[in-house]
């Protein structure tokens, strides 16, 4: 992947216990591993399941700081459709929201799995093989967990 001199900016939103901080740690590493300066940021609601959950993944040749600024959100990857209208004004003209619509939910292996499966549909917007998606979800998970997520996130990424 050629790093960019433009910062880009990942907002995953969700509740608690969906899966945000996961996917926001699967995509900070990945994006590590291919050479990218990357700055991560979380914003947790209440400290239970069901809370708001958010977190900031930004990434480029140097970013700075972790948080996204105001209205510079590129990807907006919302794992509960409800957060995407709170989450909306995050949004740069042009970003792109990335939800549950995307996919086709009846297909996906597990509901515990939204979050790999936003992550495939997230993965046709950058030029890193599905090979290196994979391998590293692999990373952060047990092998019982292996076929599912690897079938979420092919089913995002051919959605």
């Amino acid at each position: 992947m050629n790093v960019s001199e433009k910062v880009t900016n990942v907002k995953v939103a969700g509740l608690g216990g969906m899966g945000v901080l996961k996917a926001a740690l699967i995509l900070g590493e990945l994006l590590f591993e291919e050479g990218c300066d990357v700055k991560k940021a979380e914003v947790h609601g209440m400290a239970q399941r069901g809370g708001s959950v958010s977190s900031d993944v930004r990434f480029g040749k140097e970013v700075i700081s972790p948080i996204i600024p105001e209205k510079e959100t590129d990807f907006l990857i919302s794992l509960e459709p409800e957060w995407s209208d709170v989450f909306a004004d995050t949004l740069r003209e042009g970003g792109v929201l990335i939800s549950p619509k995307n996919i086709d939910l009846e297909k996906l292996p597990t509901a515990k799995a939204l979050n790999i499966a936003l992550l495939g549909v997230f993965s046709k917007y950058l030029d890193i093989p599905e090979e290196r998606w994979l391998e590293v979800i692999a990373k952060f998970f047990p092998p019982k967990l292996a076929k599912s997520n690897e079938a979420a996130f092919k089913l995002g990424r051919n959605s």
